[in-house]
């Protein structure tokens, strides 16, 4: 057993730290915004894999593999709250900075909405996990959704570990890029970063694993 779970746990390491989605989505935030706006971010993203997770655990998942045309759906509204998303940016003034006191709040909790619906809204975090989970199911006297949970819990606290190291690292520019002209570049790259994550969602064909 042990073996096995740290065979998913450096898996799982190197697979957060790989350049996908999530971690730049949540590294442009915590540039934009600040550290704590990248730590409710990924506070979202990781609630979207318990989700996923349990979708997985009772069988739900299977039928994204089963019906396409219910996996094309999510993926085209998640692809839309991408767009929505970089449409608000747009709207918005070219800051960089933690939000005021009155307003810090309310962003946080907007942060936290923005990763949880990226995340869930996207039905290949469940295809991923049905490809990758069951190559690490570690005790075959347990049941099979308490193996899921175990493991969602290993994988939430690693990939926490590596986006948390992220969102640090892009605080850190915060305040660094404080100057004029920054904000308005750093604006359009969230609207860059936003409209690419909706291309890849739509575009790129999702690994579909077999079942059984």
């Amino acid at each position: 057993m042990t073996e096995i779970l740290l065979a998913f746990t450096f898996a799982t390491f190197f697979l957060a730290l790989s350049p996908g989605p999530d971690n730049i989505f949540v590294l442009t935030l915590s540039v934009t915004h600040g550290f704590r706006y990248g730590l409710a971010t990924i506070a979202g993203l990781m609630t979207g894999c318990f989700v996923h997770a349990t979708y997985m655990a009772f069988g739900i998942s299977a039928l994204l593999i089963q019906w396409p045309v219910l996996l094309y759906g999510i993926q085209f509204f998640g692809a839309a709250y991408l767009l929505y998303l970089a449409y608000q940016v747009f709207r918005s003034p070219a800051e960089i900075g933690e939000a005021s006191v009155d307003a810090q709040a309310p962003l946080l909790i907007a942060m936290y909405k923005k990763g949880f619906l990226m995340n869930v809204l996207n039905p290949k975090v469940s295809l991923f996990f049905i490809a990758f989970f069951p190559g690490f199911l570690f005790e075959s006297s347990w049941p099979f959704w308490l193996q899921i949970y175990t493991l969602t819990a290993l994988f939430i606290v690693v990939s926490s570990f590596v986006f948390g190291s992220i969102a640090l690292a892009g605080g850190v520019f915060t305040q660094a890029l404080k100057r004029p002209g920054v904000g308005q570049v750093m604006k359009w790259v969230q609207i860059l970063v936003f409209v690419g994550i909706a291309v890849y969602l739509m575009v790129v064909e999702p690994t579909i694993p077999e079942l059984g």
